[in-house]
C-alpha cells in the first residue's frame, strides 16, 4: 500500500480522509512495515464500506487486514439503525461466528511430550476434519431447530460440556435473537451431519505451550504459566454459515436496488436494518451464530474424551470462547453519547475491556480474552481488552496473522508434504486429510503473527498477554 496515500495519525494508526462518496473517514492500524505491505484492496475495500449509510464514526481495518469479499478481512464498521443504517453479509462473512476457543489443560509440556504422538494421532481419530468432513451426530429437523436457537447451551443440556463452560463464551453460549425459521431448509439440511466437525481451510485443532508472558498479572488471572498446555479449536459455523451468506447476498443485492442505495461495489450488497431483508438476515445470522457455538461446544467434548483416554490428569478448563465474522447489537460512546449500535466485525474480534457489563463477574478485573490464533508452525496469542478499544475500534482488535498471499499462490511455493516434514524437524506434529490443504496454509503464506499483535497492543486495541506455540495440530 502507498503510504503517501494516507495521513498518519500516529505509529500505529492511519487513515483515509473522507472524500467522494465517502459518508467517514477510514483509519487502518498497523505499524508502517505491516501497512506497505498490505495489499491495495484494503484501502479500496475499507474506503466502499465508508460509503454506506448510516455508518458511524469511521471504516477500521485491523493490522492483519487482507483482501475479502466486500469488506476487508479485518474489517469493523459500526451502523445506525435510527439513521438509515444498513446490515451487510459481505461485512459479516460467509463462515458466520468463525473463531476460537481456548482450553487450560492443567499439564505441562513434560506431561505431554511422551505422549505426543499418541496424542496426536488420537485427535486426528476423533476429530473429524478437512472439506465435506461428517460427524457421528445426525440431527433431525427439530433438533436442528433447537441447536439453532441455543448454541452452546443446547450442546451442554445434551450432554456436550459442562454447565460451567457457558460462562467464558461470548453471549453465555447462546445468541439472543436468532430465528431457526429464517434458514432456509437448504441450509439446514447441510449442516445436520456436520456437528462436531473441524472443516477445511484455516481451521485447526492445536496442543500449545505457553512459551512466554507479558503480562503477569492478567495471565494469572487467566491461569497461564510458561510451560503449560492449552488446546485452541478454530471454526465456525461450517456448510450452514456459508449457505445463508450465499442466499442472504443475493436477496440483499435486490433489496440495495429497490432502497436505492448505490453501492460502490456489489460485493456490499446489503440492506436497511429495519428492513424485513435485513430483520429476517439477523435473525438467520444470529442462528449460525449458535451453530458455530454449539459446534466448537461438542469439539470441546470430543477432545475432552481423547484427552481423559491419553493423559488422564488433564482438566481442559474452558479459557473463553471468541467469535469473528458477526454483527452483533452493542452500545457505543460515540461523539460524548451512547448509541445502540450494528457492529460488523469481520475476521476480528471483540475486545470489551475491564468493567464492561457484558462480561462476566470473572473477567470483570482484566477485560475479555482475546485470542488470536496462528498458522501450525507460527505462534498464536492471548491478549485481554482495553477500555480503550472502545474509542479506537468499537472495542474491536484482530483475529490473526492475516493472509500474505493466497491459498492458489501457497500451493505453488509449498508441498504439503515438504511442510509437514519440516514442522516435525521443530517438534511440531501436523495430522491432516489434505496434503494440499497443508501447503495452502503454510506458515509462509500468513503475515508475521507477532508483528500483528505487537501492532494491535501498541495500537491500543488490545493488551498482550501471551503466547502459545503448537506442539500438536489437526489441520481440516
Amino acid at each position: 500500500m502507498d503510504l503517501q496515500r494516507l495521513n498518519c495519525r500516529s505509529e500505529y494508526e492511519w487513515e483515509i480522509p473522507a472524500r467522494g462518496a465517502m459518508r467517514v473517514p477510514v483509519v487502518i492500524f498497523g505499524s508502517e512495515a505491516l501497512l506497505r505491505d498490505m495489499d491495495d484492496k484494503v484501502y479500496e475495500q475499507a474506503a466502499n464500506v465508508a460509503a454506506l449509510p448510516g455508518i458511524v464514526g469511521a471504516s477500521y481495518a485491523m493490522p492483519d487486514a487482507h483482501w475479502g469479499y466486500g469488506f476487508p478481512i479485518g474489517g469493523v464498521a459500526a451502523f445506525d439503525a435510527d439513521e438509515g443504517g444498513v446490515v451487510s453479509a459481505g461485512g459479516v462473512g460467509f463462515d458466520i461466528s468463525c473463531g476460537v476457543r481456548c482450553l487450560r489443560t492443567g499439564l505441562t509440556r513434560a506431561d505431554i511430550l511422551p505422549v505426543q504422538r499418541r496424542l496426536a494421532e488420537a485427535l486426528y481419530a476423533h476429530i473429524p476434519a478437512g472439506v465435506g468432513s461428517h460427524g457421528a451426530i445426525r440431527l433431525d429437523a427439530r433438533e436442528t431447530d433447537a441447536m439453532l436457537a441455543r448454541g452452546a447451551r443446547w450442546a451442554v443440556d445434551r450432554g456436550w460440556g459442562w454447565e460451567a463452560d457457558l460462562e467464558r463464551v461470548e453471549e453465555g453460549g447462546a445468541m439472543a435473537g436468532a430465528e431457526p425459521r429464517q434458514v432456509s431448509p437448504e441450509a439446514k439440511k447441510r449442516q445436520r451431519d456436520e456437528m462436531g466437525t473441524l472443516g477445511s481451510g484455516n481451521h485447526y485443532l492445536e496442543v500449545q505451550e505457553v512459551t512466554a508472558v507479558y503480562d503477569t498479572a492478567i495471565a494469572a488471572a487467566y491461569g497461564l504459566i510458561p510451560g503449560d498446555v492449552v488446546v485452541m479449536i478454530h471454526c465456525g459455523s461450517r456448510g450452514l454459515g456459508h449457505q445463508i451468506g450465499t442466499e442472504f447476498l443475493k436477496r440483499m443485492a435486490i433489496a440495495a436496488s429497490q432502497e436505492g442505495i448505490a453501492l460502490p461495489d456489489r460485493e456490499l450488497a446489503c440492506a436497511p436494518l429495519n428492513s424485513e431483508v435485513g430483520q429476517e438476515y439477523l435473525g438467520a445470522m444470529r442462528a449460525a451464530i449458535n451453530c458455530a457455538l454449539a459446534n466448537r461446544q461438542i469439539l470441546t467434548h470430543l477432545v475432552r474424551q481423547v484427552f481423559s483416554d491419553v493423559v488422564p490428569a488433564a482438566r481442559l478448563a474452558l479459557l473463553y470462547d471468541v467469535s469473528h465474522n458477526t454483527c452483533k447489537v452493542e452500545e457505543h460512546r460515540v461523539d460524548g453519547r451512547k448509541r445502540r449500535l450494528y457492529v460488523h466485525r469481520k475476521g476480528a474480534t471483540r475486545a470489551f475491556g475491564p468493567g464492561h457489563p457484558e462480561l462476566p463477574k470473572s473477567l470483570q478485573a482484566t477485560g475479555q480474552p482475546v485470542l488470536i490464533g496462528g498458522s501450525m508452525g507460527t505462534g498464536s496469542y492471548v491478549l485481554a481488552g482495553t477500555r480503550e478499544s472502545e474509542e479506537r475500534a468499537f472495542s474491536s482488535a484482530c483475529h490473526g496473522a492475516g493472509r500474505a498471499m493466497s491459498r492458489h499462490q501457497a500451493s505453488k511455493i509449498w508441498h504439503g508434504r515438504q511442510v509437514i516434514d519440516e514442522l516435525a524437524s521443530r517438534g511440531i506434529l501436523i495430522r491432516s486429510p489434505s496434503w494440499r490443504g497443508v501447503a495452502e496454509e503454510a506458515p509462509g503464506a500468513y503475515k508475521d503473527v507477532a508483528a500483528v499483535v505487537d501492532s494491535a497492543d501498541a495500537a491500543g486495541l488490545a493488551r498482550k498477554v501471551a503466547r502459545l506455540e503448537p506442539l500438536v495440530c489437526v489441520k481440516g
